[in-house]
């Protein structure tokens, strides 16, 4: 143990020490040592150097994200200080976070707060952006809102990602990667001059690995006894013409295809009284879970599938045309569509208690559109560069939401969470929540957004330049939705009330018959018929920004940006408990519209470098203020959508590269230090007070998801070996302090503060036709929770003894080999 430990502590001094490298930043001999070379970033969507864009951003380089074992946004977060990237349920819901803001991604109705473009395209969810990135020319993640260039839904920041394009020379490379858990993937590229004017890129990628979480399926139809496996693969082809001087087009086709078993949440915390509702479900299936509250034994729980069928394709054209030396003409046109068919194991138990359907029924599609077209150009020698802009959208989302009960809700629900009163009152099996049956609910959103906006930057001086933007969106949402409820219990149940309450008290007689109202048991949802909503937005958003450089080396700025995320609709069912002189009602809700979310942001930076331009160090002071900020949060029967009067994060961003006077030795790193915090509210402040007590630990606390503390770190080395060799190292690693993965900061969600590392070395030739690997990924096999979230039907809000709280892990240490090739 004391050996361990020591080699622990030793790696993470290294790492600190390390610190972390990119090849964004080549190195060339000087008379002073090496040097940085100038970076160039699109953070304001024309070439800019980093060190000269009033923005903070961090850059990483394709070279960096191979070093570190990055294949998609979620393990950026190794590399990027104040960036976390969630997934629970499944991998397509995937939540992204900025300085602690991000939009939970279980809800569809619910646009992120983290803008991902792809491209130039923009993706309208999280979810939709996740997979293989492919071959990656560089990731700029933008911090704070950015909503002036790039859109509506970018409160929180952007990860604007650019892949390699054709290139004029023939290139080819492939890679065989293998390691634990039978994991085995493969790719390849090819990239040269097809004819005069034009050239084309064609990459594919297949990846598989086993599951790295048992699970027991006990006797249910579920046959797969892991989970968290990987099988998919990608096609992405690219053309580029340039029929001219003044004129390029860029193509650009992909195909994503995967069929993979994800996810099965943990038992994370487990009630210990005698009437606990784990105990109840042992009574009902016994060995269904685990009752230790050991998350980290991996061992899993489903009876029934967790299928994940996803395909994701589409087409892009992006034209570049210089029409005079002072304007040129950018247009990005895309067509988009994904659909994920996904089956689950709703209870996250072997018990059958209800679950979704993995016969495709169950699934979410997006179809999208959009086209942006810009003209940019400059005026009076350089001095005043412009910007004018316009955008659409169209956005076609159809939700089918399938929940069933299994064999044992009524056992366990009924007999046992209900004391067996329904029973009582001639609800029986029979008439209740048969086995099969329970909610079907369709939802077909259509959003049409569009947008005009400028930015320019003036220099008011050789020194001092001024930068202004401004956007005008307007946003139309049509919601029609569906309800179907089947084993309905609820008119049964408020039917019955006099009598319960003459047996029971009316107390218990309100508790019991919401029970048997929960949202899918209702079927005054039916009674709605078929809902349409309706919603317009039309919303300014901008900046203003001032720069002053001091000298070569130094760059000062302050900068206010006003962002917003549109406003939407809860694709969950909705209800309200209305009196009456014969008891509650429990009445279906046919509004489920919420507000749009906005943000004023103020920071004040520095672009410096020193030693002889060896070292970049950006460090930026911020304070954002979110009004109606949207949650969304899942309280173990459905998800709910409460807009938040006020949340603040103010804090320090700091970024910097550096190149010490060693061969071979590149740094980068960072530090973010963000108190991202609830302002206090009261119940009357919300859409609806009855949702305070779910969310009463939120005024005055610090939003979930939101450490104080968050650094990235990485070192790269290499150096030639003998005459024909050349060695390759890397050490990445990520810190984040303590903080609570559930939306509703139950103390059991906390997670402890942690740090993961990344690591690999490598030897091949000098020309690169060669190179072998070692790798691993979370390399001391840290334990750590992804998301804690409240246990389906198996929380007592106001009772922990008898609760039961789960939890989507993150990944353990993965190891293997990566032979390289290049052609």
């Amino acid at each position: 143990m004391r050996t361990t430990n020591l080699l622990r502590s030793s790696a993470l001094v290294g790492v600190l020490a390390a610190a972390f490298a990119t090849s964004a930043y080549a190195q060339e001999e000087t008379a002073g040592g090496r040097e940085i070379e100038e970076i160039v970033v699109t953070a304001q969507k024309r070439e800019q150097s980093l060190q000269d864009v009033p923005i903070v951003v961090t850059s990483v380089s394709g070279q960096l994200l191979q070093d570190a074992g990055v294949r998609d946004i979620r393990e950026l977060t190794v590399l990027t200080p104040g960036l976390t990237v969630t997934s629970t349920s499944n991998e397509t819901i995937v939540t992204a976070r900025v300085r602690g803001v991000g939009t939970v991604g279980d809800n569809p109705g619910l646009e992120s707060s983290v803008g991902i473009v792809i491209d130039g395209v923009y993706r309208p969810r999280n979810g939709v952006s996740f997979g293989d990135l492919g071959e990656v020319t560089r990731i700029e993640v933008l911090k704070g809102p950015q909503g002036t260039l790039f859109g509506k839904n970018t409160s929180a920041g952007v990860i604007n990602i650019m892949t390699a394009g054709p290139t004029q020379d023939v290139r080819a490379q492939s890679e065989v990667t293998v390691g634990n858990f039978g994991q085995f993937g493969f790719t390849g590229s090819l990239s040269g001059p097809i004819t005069q004017g034009v050239a084309g890129r064609i990459f594919a990628a297949a990846r598989t690995r086993d599951g790295y979480q048992d699970i027991n399926t006990g006797d249910g139809p579920r046959g797969q006894h892991d989970d968290n496996n990987q099988n998919f693969y990608t096609v992405r082809g690219q053309l580029q013409l340039d029929p001219t001087t003044d004129l390029s087009v860029r193509l650009i086709a992909d195909y994503t295809k995967r069929n993979e078993d994800c996810c099965v949440g943990t038992q994370l915390f487990v009630g210990q009284a005698t009437n606990s509702r784990a105990r109840m479900i042992e009574a009902v299936r016994p060995g269904s879970l685990d009752l230790t509250s050991t998350p980290f034994d991996r061992q899993g729980y489903a009876n029934r599938p967790t299928d994940q069928r996803v395909e994701d394709k589409g087409v892009s054209a992006e034209v570049n045309w210089i029409l005079s030396d002072a304007v040129k003409l950018t247009a990005i046109t895309a067509v988009r569509n994904w659909r994920a068919e996904t089956g689950q194991d709703s209870d996250f138990t072997a018990a059958d208690i209800v679950y979704r359907p993995n016969d495709g029924s169950n699934n979410v599609e997006f179809g999208q559109f959009s086209q942006e077209l810009r003209f940019a150009g400059d005026l009076m020698d350089g001095r005043f560069n412009w910007l004018v802009g316009g955008f659409y959208a169209k956005e076609d989302l159809d939700v089918r939401s399938v929940l069933k009960y299994g064999r044992d809700y009524y056992s366990y629900f009924a007999g046992r969470v209900l004391s067996g009163v329904p029973a009582l009152v001639g609800l029986t099996p029979g008439t209740i929540f048969q086995q099969g049956l329970g909610s079907d609910d369709r939802y077909s959103q259509d959003d049409k957004t569009w947008a005009l906006f400028t930015n320019n930057s003036f220099a008011i001086t050789d020194q001092l330049e001024l930068t202004v933007g401004l956007r005008y969106t307007k946003d139309k949402k049509t919601l029609v939705t569906d309800y179907t409820t089947t084993g309905t219990s609820c008119d049964q149940a408020e039917a019955r009330y006099g009598t319960l309450a003459g047996l029971l008290g009316q107390a218990t007689a309100t508790t019991l018959v919401g029970g048997l109202c929960l949202n899918h048991e209702n079927n005054d949802f039916d009674d709605l018929g078929i809902v349409t909503q309706k919603a317009t937005e039309e919303e300014f958003s901008g900046t203003a920004k001032l720069a002053y450089r001091w000298n070569d080396d130094i760059m000062t700025y302050a900068s206010y940006s006003r962002g917003y995320k549109a406003g939407g609709f809860n694709l969950d069912r909705e209800q309200r408990i209305v009196a009456t002189a014969t008891g509650p009602n429990f009445t279906a809700d046919p509004d489920t519209h919420f507000k749009g979310e906005f943000v004023d942001s103020y920071e004040l930076g520095a672009k410096t470098s020193w030693l002889d331009n060896s070292l970049l160090l950006n460090a930026a002071v911020f304070y954002q203020k979110f009004t109606d900020f949207q949650l969304n949060t899942y309280v173990g029967t459905a998800f709910i959508v409460e807009s938040l009067p006020e949340v603040v994060s103010r804090g320090v961003d700091l970024d910097f590269i550096y190149l010490p006077p060693v061969e071979g030795l590149t740094f980068q790193g960072g530090v973010t230090y963000a108190e991202t915090e609830v302002q206090p509210f009261t119940a009357s402040e919300l859409i609806n007070p009855s949702r305070f007590n779910s969310l009463r630990r939120l005024p005055g606390a610090r939003l979930s998801f939101a450490p104080l503390w968050s650094a990235s770190l990485a070192g790269s080395y290499e150096r030639e070996v003998g005459s024909n060799l050349m060695f390759r190292a890397n050490l990445s690693g990520k810190f984040t302090s303590k903080y609570n993965t559930g939306s509703d900061l139950h103390p059991s969600k906390i997670q402890d503060s942690m740090v993961l590392v990344n690591g690999r070395v490598g030897l091949g030739s000098q020309d690169e036709k060669w190179t072998v690997e070692l790798w691993a990924n979370n390399l001391f096999d840290k334990d750590y929770v992804q998301v804690g979230f409240n246990g389906p039907f198996q929380v007592d809000e106001n009772n922990d003894a008898i609760s039961v709280y789960d939890a989507f892990l993150g990944a353990p240490r993965t190891f293997g080999a990566t032979v390289r090739f290049k052609y």
